[in-house]
């Protein structure tokens, strides 16, 4: 059997567009938190080896809870995160390298509903070229927009995409992408944009509009009807 993918979720922020007290991760989404739907993704999935869940440090007690309940096994380590996205990350990678394998896959803990055959097809497309991401065709017309809120130009739709999780990359690659933007003291937007840095080709695979990010009320009113609408 190939040698499958190591997982880290991304779990330990604290967003304030929810406009709730609890974490956005920790919200109930049907019958469960959003977090543990995430989690179960890649739990189910043959080629996911091991998963590390990145949360904060007070929140630890609790998702190793979930991972009991739920029978996560999947869930080797729980690794508590660091003031940055990035530094969480950079946690769980340095997680996955003590169990020795070689591609990594790193998913927002927000993201429940990510398709199984997307992640096969991102996984294979980052163990062919090295690095890979999830994206979409971008919609709308985007402009870019100055201080004084002025239009300053159209940059063409055809060539946008919007970047989704999860970001598929050859493990060493990326912690030396991390290693690099630590000792340069840069904080990317996301982990695709710190191997680009290194000048290594960032392959898209295309994903799914229904792949979203949780961020807002609204965003978990629709998962509760996507949910209720496929079961």
């Amino acid at each position: 059997m190939e040698q499958g993918f190591g997982v880290v979720i991304v779990a330990a922020g604290r967003g304030t567009r929810m406009g709730t007290e609890e974490s956005k991760q920790y919200l109930r989404l049907m019958d469960k938190p959003v977090i543990v739907h995430t989690v179960e993704r890649f739990q189910a999935m043959p080629e996911c080896e091991t998963i590390a869940w990145v949360t904060s440090a007070q929140d630890m007690p609790r998702c190793a809870g979930w991972v009991r309940e739920y029978g996560l096994d999947k869930v080797r380590d729980l690794v508590a995160g660091g003031g940055e996205r990035q530094h969480s990350v950079y946690a769980g990678l340095q997680a996955l390298k003590a169990r020795g394998l070689d591609y990594v896959l790193i998913h927002d803990g927000v993201r429940p509903f990510v398709d199984p055959g997307k992640v096969r097809t991102c996984f294979a497309a980052a163990r062919k070229h090295g690095a890979s991401v999830l994206a979409v065709p971008v919609k709308d017309t985007i402009k870019q927009v100055n201080g004084d809120g002025v239009i300053t130009a159209t940059p063409d739709r055809r060539s946008l995409w919007a970047i989704q999780t999860p970001q598929a990359f050859r493990l060493s690659v990326c912690m030396s992408a991390h290693e690099q933007a630590e000792r340069e003291e840069i904080i990317g937007t996301d982990d695709a944009m710190l191997v680009e840095r290194m000048g290594v080709p960032v392959h898209v695979v295309e994903g799914d509009y229904t792949n979203i990010k949780l961020t807002t009320p609204d965003d978990l009113d629709w998962a509760a009807w996507w949910m209720s609408r496929n079961q």
